[in-house]
């Protein structure tokens, strides 16, 4: 039994990983590589899912060379991914009509101020939990359609395959006899009805989206399809959303737990039990996982540019070498300053919902410097969480006590205790931040009859717990000067500009 695994394969928006778990629920080892982000127009972000395959399945064979492993001794494979982002394919031969459209990506804003006009955006965020925005999929399957030449006729005749990049994976993992899809997968499309748990026929007819392009749905913790790897026959057997499946890893399975995963975007989740719950306060209403990898509901606080905005840094400004000695160069900055970076690059999401905002910098003087603009950059994270849990706790009607964390950016000492000092509550990091990674392992074991949530929740350890130190009156002297900023970034470009 102590040479039997669980795999985790993480597909995130800038890497794919393959993660190795013991029986006991230990991570054995990781191995990561990016692949390449192509950004063909202003606003617009895709990837190539072919390259994903294959540097998916290269982590993969590295990580099981590296660790020596027999296939036979997997007992499973769990699956997360960056959600949202889209791949249509022909059924075929398997090859995409298009790259896929990311998440980030803002192409379809046009699309959605049609819908808006049309009067549907309302039934939208009453069905399916979301408000009309380019950031889900539904219309960037649209544009696909619209687009790509012999699309639509392709669709139309039942040769095309939509589905997002868990979709994909099991579908050349299981060489393509598995057209599948999971529950909160599925709530992010735009197209999936919440409420009822299917897809919606008015939103399909809306979009001109043939049902025949649409996977099948399922729970989480269930059974995918099988994945024949060298001369081994291995279950997929659980499939979450990264987000999701890191509120799952964090053993937030009760009503009114909540996490923050610090990654390219930053995702505020509460699960809100088995009601569907509305929000007043721009959040959306989104499917997670209960304790048995059974569907529940999640109030969900989504920001666009996170860790990105780190990334900027490092590769657009060139300002730093490594994301990680952010921490320092913020931390070495004692004096008072004015910067304040609104990294709005892919327009704002909860709670503001502005698709035509843009990036900008407050406050320069002859004297800013490049620390200066690191730690605004840092800052920038923990304001905009504290925008997202200030609408959430108006809507759960209670103020947060703890919050927890994971995800690349929740390393940053400097990051997590200004974030307790926006928040004035405490901040809890575990000592595995793979939660994300774990979430979908964790699915997989549950399907497997191996593990279940008491010893998801022993598994769990924590770090570090950050406590607040920043008087209150600095605090609100702060976040005033952030909620300035971000005001004057509303609607920088007009809607036919976009």
């Amino acid at each position: 039994m102590s040479d039997q695994y669980i795999i985790a394969l993480d597909q995130g928006t800038s890497s794919c990983r393959a993660i190795l778990v013991s029986r006991t629920g230990e991570i054995l080892g990781i191995k990561q590589k990016e692949f390449t982000q192509h950004f063909p127009k202003a606003g617009w972000v895709e990837h190539d899912a072919n390259e994903i395959w294959d540097v998916q399945m290269e982590v993969l064979d590295q990580l099981i060379d590296e660790h020596q492993v027999d296939p036979a001794a997997v007992l499973g494979i769990g699956i997360t991914n960056q959600r949202e982002t889209t791949v249509v394919w022909n059924r075929t031969d398997s090859i995409p009509v298009h790259n896929a459209i990311v998440w980030q990506d803002r192409r379809t804003s046009d699309t959605c101020e049609w819908i808006k006009k049309e009067g549907e955006a309302d039934y939208i965020y009453q069905n399916t939990g979301l408000v009309v925005d380019a950031y889900f999929s539904g219309t960037k399957v649209k544009w696909m359609l619209d687009n790509v030449d012999g699309a639509r006729d392709a669709a139309q005749a039942g040769d095309l395959c939509f589905g997002t990049i868990d979709s994909w994976l099991i579908w050349k993992m299981t060489g393509g006899s598995e057209h599948v899809t999971d529950y909160t997968n599925a709530s992010r499309t735009l197209l999936y009805n919440i409420r009822d748990l299917k897809w919606d026929d008015r939103i399909l007819t809306l979009l001109d989206i043939p049902k025949s392009m649409l996977p099948t749905v399922q729970a989480s913790a269930s059974n995918f399809g099988t994945f024949k790897y060298r001369g081994a026959e291995i279950p997929i057997c659980g499939v979450a959303g990264d987000q999701q499946s890191a509120l799952f890893g964090q053993a937030c399975f009760e009503k009114g737990m909540a996490k923050n995963t610090y990654g390219t975007g930053c995702f505020l989740l509460m699960n809100v039990g088995q009601e569907f719950v509305q929000s007043s306060n721009g959040l959306l209403t989104t499917l997670c996982c209960n304790a048995k990898g059974e569907v529940c509901y999640g109030l969900e606080g989504s920001i666009f540019i996170a860790g990105a905005a780190v990334q900027w840094l490092r590769d657009g400004l060139k300002i730093i070498q490594e994301s990680g000695e952010s921490e320092s160069i913020a931390d070495a900055v004692k004096e008072e300053h004015d910067v304040v970076v609104v990294p709005a690059f892919a327009g704002l999401g909860a709670p503001h919902w502005n698709m035509y905002a843009r990036g900008a910098v407050f406050g320069l003087t002859r004297g800013t410097e490049r620390s200066h603009l690191v730690k605004a950059t840092l800052d920038s994270l923990a304001y905009q969480t504290k925008d997202v849990i200030d609408a959430m706790s108006a809507d759960a009607g209670q103020d947060l006590s703890i919050l927890k964390v994971d995800g690349g950016a929740c390393v940053n000492n400097y990051l997590m205790q200004f974030q307790a000092d926006m928040l004035q509550s405490e901040v809890e990091r575990p000592e595995v931040i793979e939660t994300t990674a774990m979430g979908a392992a964790y699915l997989a074991g549950i399907t497997l009859d191996i593990w279940d949530a008491d010893l998801i929740r022993n598994n769990r350890k924590v770090d570090q717990i950050f406590a607040p130190k920043m008087e209150k009156e600095q605090q609100d002297k702060l976040y005033a000067q952030w909620q300035k900023a971000i005001s004057r970034t509303m609607n920088w470009i007009d809607a036919d500009e976009s």
